[in-house]
This record gives C-alpha cells, structure tokens and sequence, in this order.
C-alpha cells in the first residue's frame, strides 16, 4: 500500500503522498476499491492536480515542444513570445477545465468554447476579448477553434519555422488522437522541394501531391496527408488563413477507406464518428505516463477494459483514471 501511495501521487500530482495517503497506505485499507476511487476524486480536486495537466498534455501532445518551435520572423513578424506563451497557457487552461470538471474526454474534441486573453484573442480574429488575464469564451458552432483541432499550439508544434507541414499534422492525428501511428519513413527520402515545377512558386499540398507520385513515398502518405490537408487553413503559429503560395487552399480529403471531410470541422466531425478509438488511443497515452514505461501488447485487454467499463459514464475524466488506478499493470509491480 505504502507503494501504492506513491505510484498514485506521482501519477496525478508528480509528486509524493501527502499526510491522508500515507495514513490509509500504513493502514493497509488504500488498495481497496471504494477507498482508492475516493482518494482519486480528491486528489483531482486539489489543486496540485495541475501537475497531470500540464505534465501529461506536454507528453501526449507534443506540448512541451512549443517552447522549441522558432517561427521565421519574416513570414511571421506578429509572432512573440507573450503569443507563445498565450498559446501554451490556452492548452492547458482548456484541458484543466475538462478534468476538474469531470467532463467525457471526447469533449477534447466537441467542446465549443475556449480560454483566451486580448493577445490570443485577436491572433485568432475574436472580437471583444481585452486585459491580460484568461477567461472562457464561448465560440460559434461554425467556428473552426473548437476542440483541440483548432487550438494555435498545437499547430505549432505541428508545422516547420516557415511552413505548415501536413505530412506532420497527419501523423500526430494518427499517433495521438487515433493510437494508430504510421510506419518509419525508409531511409533517404528526399525532403519537400521548395517551390514547384519549373521553380515556380506552389503550395505545400501542390508539392506534397507532387512528392506522392513516387510510389514509396505514397503508401505511408495516402493515411496522413489528407489529414493534414484539412488543417492548411491553419498557417505555421496557429493562424487562420485562405490562401498559401498565392493559391486558395484546398482542405478536403480523402482516407484511404473512403472517408470524406473538408476542413477542421470536417475532420473534428470525421474524429467523433471514431470516438471509442480516441478514447482508447487517449487512455493508452494516459496509462503509460502513469506507469512510466511504454505500453507493450499484453497491456492492450487493460487498455479496452478500461474504455469498456467508462462507457456506462461516457467516458469521462474520473471514470477513465480510476480504470487506470484499480488495474493490475498499475497496482501489481511484476506478474
């Protein structure tokens, strides 16, 4: 139990057991199932619960990458460090809110409304939003902002210093939304050219579509690109846009299976019809950062297990981590 303790406490707060935890570990009663469901509820109302937070959006969604991402200042003059620092803070704010309030993790997608500041607010084109400070802001049902697909930093993290990069936005909706990450690119593959034939200027989809032409290169492209392809209206620090080399931009796409979409929207829409896979790909996630270890194939009946039994309580925040806590690869040390 005393392990027990620890595990628990430096799953949802990263660090050790308080005074409460450590009495019912000495008491040997924390292993039990109603006991340890009610330390799990109130150790995500305390505040040191933040820690999950920001610990685990950094790791699941390439987060922690922002602070590393330099936009080229010549196709992006507005961008500064306050707008990066707005971006992160946005991410965070969004999902605290969603656990706190024990919200179902598919509203990561759906949700309709975000937290912004004036300096966000206006990178993003919404009126009526002043001071420094945070606050929520509901958003129109047509807005692309919605969920975590229209969040700026997470394009960010996406996208190259003076370029979108579809190809790495497909690949971060296959690994982190969906759990079913592409194969390794092979070896020497020649990078994006910078302009298109006859040197003349293209946009990255028009180049992309030219880079698919090899057959190599096409079998990993086919499932990614079109996913990203439906984020291009999002330019390299988040931005909306309608145009890229001087052309409109094109944001349909196509999967391999048929599947159609345009867009954000579309893809949100297209995310939602997979929503038990999204739930599991994002409790896969959540399982290993709370074992600290990669997950391997015998943990895949827990990850299902878990997703099953949550969805009687569609899939919410609480139902999700308490799967997590009562499992064996979380209570059992070996096997």
């Amino acid at each position: 139990d005393l392990e027990l303790a620890s595990r628990l406490s430096f799953f949802l707060w990263s660090s050790i057991p308080d005074k409460a935890l450590v009495d019912l570990a000495v008491k040997g009663s924390l292993h039990q199932p109603d006991i340890l469901d009610q330390q799990v509820k109130r150790m995500i109302a305390d505040p040191r619960s933040r820690a999950l937070v920001d610990n685990f959006v950094g790791q699941w969604l390439l987060l922690r990458n922002i602070g590393g991402v330099e936009p080229d200042t010549y196709r992006f003059p507005t961008f500064d460090g306050e707008l990066r620092s707005a971006l992160e803070q946005e991410t965070h704010l969004f999902v605290e809110d969603q656990l706190r309030r024990n919200r179902s993790v598919v509203e990561l997608l759906s949700a309709r409304y975000t937290f912004l500041n004036e300096r966000l607010a206006k990178h993003y084109g919404i009126a009526d939003v002043y001071g420094n400070s945070f606050r929520r802001v509901d958003l129109p049902d047509n807005s692309p902002r919605g969920g975590l697909l229209g969040q700026a930093s997470l394009m960010m993290v996406t996208s190259y210093p003076n370029r979108t990069s579809p190809v790495l936005r497909g690949k971060w909706v296959l690994d982190s939304l969906l759990g079913t990450p592409p194969p390794q690119p092979p070896a020497n593959v020649p990078g994006l050219k910078d302009t298109g034939e006859g040197g003349k200027p293209a946009s990255v989809r028009a180049r992309l579509e030219a880079h698919r032409k090899n057959p190599v290169c096409a079998a990993c492209h086919t499932s990614m690109d079109p996913l990203g392809f439906a984020l291009e209206s999002f330019d390299a620090t988040g931005k909306l846009r309608a145009t890229d080399a001087g052309a409109p931009i094109d944001t349909s796409g196509v999967l391999p299976n048929g599947t159609a979409f345009k867009g954000p929207t579309g893809l949100r829409e297209t995310l939602l019809g997979r929503k038990e896979q999204f739930v599991g790909a994002m409790t896969e996630k959540l399982l290993a950062y709370a074992l600290g270890r990669q997950l391997e194939a015998y943990d895949m009946p827990t990850v299902r297990g878990i997703v099953q039994s949550a969805r009687a309580d569609d899939y919410r925040w609480r139902s999700i981590i308490s799967g997590i806590v009562r499992s064996d690869p979380f209570l059992m040390r070996a096997a």
